[in-house]
């Protein structure tokens, strides 16, 4: 089995390798490769403002709910946890953190006592400003010398195949 390094230089020879177990399993390589040194990057970025990327990806999920710093439109936790894909008990311990840290508020749900809705509060709007300028940084350090052209391409292909991957229905376990 070919295993491909997620740290080292890129292989800077042109073609398939001999090797490779294929076009398709290259670029899942390479795009692995690629998110775990964007994400790494970003994390690295995030720490002087004492957030995470996991911290990141729940500021930025709650800043997408429109309305999000009225408890009538905040988003319910059950509703953060499925968004991101955990469990409701790491949405709990991600909330919890960013509650300490002043960027969220929770707040009864008016129409289920039993459910909590989280509130983005100023601080964490302006957090949110922060992470967006962190990841538009780092992207364009990876990608600067990419063309806007094959960027284009990259993403609609990238676009296309979740597409497809979406449509096919839930993956085989």
């Amino acid at each position: 089995m070919t295993t491909t390094p997620t740290d080292g230089p890129a292989d800077p020879s042109p073609g398939p390798r001999p090797d490779a177990p294929g076009t398709a399993a290259e670029l899942a390589d390479a795009m692995t490769r690629a998110i775990k040194r964007i994400r790494r990057q970003t994390g690295w970025r995030l720490e002087p403002y004492g957030i995470t990327p996991g911290q990141a990806r729940a500021l930025r999920t709650l800043a997408h709910v429109p309305g999000c710093e009225s408890p009538d439109h905040a988003m319910r936790l059950s509703d953060l946890a499925d968004k991101l894909h955990i469990a409701p008990r790491s949405a709990t311990t991600v909330v919890d953190a960013l509650e300490e840290a002043g960027l969220v508020e929770r707040s009864p749900d008016p129409a289920d006592r039993r459910a909590v809705r989280i509130l983005l509060t100023e601080a964490g709007r302006a957090a949110v400003e922060r992470i967006g300028q962190v990841r538009d940084e780092v992207a364009q350090e990876y990608f600067g010398e990419v063309s806007p052209a094959d960027e284009e391409v990259l993403l609609r292909v990238l676009r296309s195949a979740e597409a497809r991957f979406l449509a096919a229905g839930p993956p085989r376990r």
